[in-house]
């Protein structure tokens, strides 16, 4: 099965996760039956080389005008953090501005959110690891203006905790609003995109890498198999081992 045949078993959407203008680029052109966002953060900025984050996110919203693309707050204080999300959704309709659930000193966004939601602003909550963590920003919430929740499921999987049945909670819980939507964030491998729409996401975040890997998606395991022992013998043969 190829990539651009993916949405013919699933339609949760997919945004590419990348701080490469290349990748992005590249995806929105070549793969729009396949992508339907982006985001982004500052840590994936940093590694990859962004110096001005304002010119970064002017190039990127220069071409891309009709998907939703997620650019993240770096203040620690509430007043900063809405002074940024206010300059950051001046730039594009389509930017959603990413809110930490919490400061570094682990005070609450929800307000702030909630504040800024009704304000018009698109707001992607982010780093959300608990479902009391949903339900104080959820139970804030008066706007029917558009919010994503960003769920880290990789980072829980992380600690050895199987993150499947507190999406499913998360989602069943949020599901009576039609402008929130949950997002699968930190996906690990290409099993996650199709856990996150077992547990009822609408939204999963994938790397690059990982989207290559979609064209394995119903291949057979025998053809599979045989690929794999081709690739130790060659390697083996190409690097001149022997025992």
């Amino acid at each position: 099965m190829q990539m651009k045949n993916f949405n013919e078993v699933s339609d949760i959407k997919i945004y590419l996760d990348s701080a490469s203008t290349d990748e992005i680029f590249e995806f929105y052109r070549n793969s729009r039956d396949l992508i339907s966002g982006f985001t982004t953060n500052p840590t994936l900025m940093k590694n990859s080389g962004v110096k001005d984050y304002k010119a970064f996110m002017k190039e990127i919203l220069a071409e891309i005008t009709d998907l939703p693309i997620s650019f993240e707050v770096f203040a620690d204080d509430l007043d900063g953090m809405k002074k940024q999300a206010k300059i950051l959704s001046g730039i594009g309709p389509n930017v959603f501005v990413k809110i930490p659930v919490t400061n570094t000193k682990g005070v609450s966004t929800h307000e702030l959110v909630s504040e800024l939601n009704k304000e018009g602003v698109l707001c992607n909550v982010t780093a959300i690891m608990t479902l009391q963590q949903i339900e104080k920003i959820y139970a804030s919430l008066d706007s029917s203006n558009s919010i994503i929740l960003s769920v880290f499921a990789g980072r829980i999987a992380d600690t050895g905790r199987n993150p499947e049945p507190l999406l499913k909670e998360i989602c069943q819980s949020v599901n009576s609003r039609d402008n929130v939507s949950v997002l699968w964030a930190s996906t690990r491998e290409l099993l996650n995109i199709f856990q996150a729409a077992s547990s009822g996401c609408d939204i999963v975040t994938v790397t690059s890498p990982l989207l290559k890997k979609l064209q394995n998606v119903g291949k057979d395991l025998d053809q599979l198999s045989l690929e794999t022992v081709e690739m130790f013998y060659n390697d083996a043969k190409t690097a001149g081992y022997s025992i």
